[in-house]
């Protein structure tokens, strides 16, 4: 397989699958724990408001909905795992696929939380790092665990796809 096609074959194969582990977490911390995880519909509210030229919100739960908004935070979700699993491969190599590590893995993960405290939370009106929520520190605790759960979820998508090249 040309670099190129590796690079793109295997971020897609270990994003979605990344993506799909830290779906699992949420499902679990939802039904045995009741913590709930980011609604994904306003992930697309937030994208669906692109196109008017705001990407930022006082409060996005408030916000005008957006015709498939669901649908735009569901897709929007897997490409941006795919992305970050592009970013792993692009620093370590499509070599990492072959023989993956956690540590890797782990640090991409965390080194994730930054796009929701930085840039998600403070678009949807909920403050740097969540500053701005009832409970900041349970929400950065709980952003840090999901995307750690992400590196763990980046690394056993690289053992799986090993296991087929």
């Amino acid at each position: 397989m040309q670099p190129y096609t590796a690079l793109i074959v295997y971020s897609l194969i270990i994003g979605i699958g990344a993506t799909i582990f830290m779906d699992i977490y949420a499902i679990v911390n939802r039904t045995f724990f009741k913590i709930p995880s980011l609604d994904y519909r306003l992930l697309g509210r937030w994208i669906g408001h692109f196109k008017e030229g705001v990407f930022a919100h006082t409060s996005i739960m408030q916000a005008k909905p957006v015709k498939g908004e669901r649908i735009i935070g569901w897709i929007a979700h897997y490409l941006i795992g795919i992305t970050f699993a592009f970013l792993l491969l692009l620093i370590w190599g499509t070599g990492w696929a072959y023989h993956p590590t956690l540590l890797p893995a782990l640090l991409i993960g965390i080194l994730t939380t930054v796009a929701p405290f930085f840039m998600m939370q403070p678009a949807f009106g909920f403050g740097i790092a969540a500053s701005k929520t009832p409970k900041p520190a349970t929400a950065r605790l709980r952003s840090l665990m999901t995307h750690t759960i992400y590196g763990i979820g980046l690394y056993i998508a690289g053992l799986l796809l090993h296991l087929f090249i």
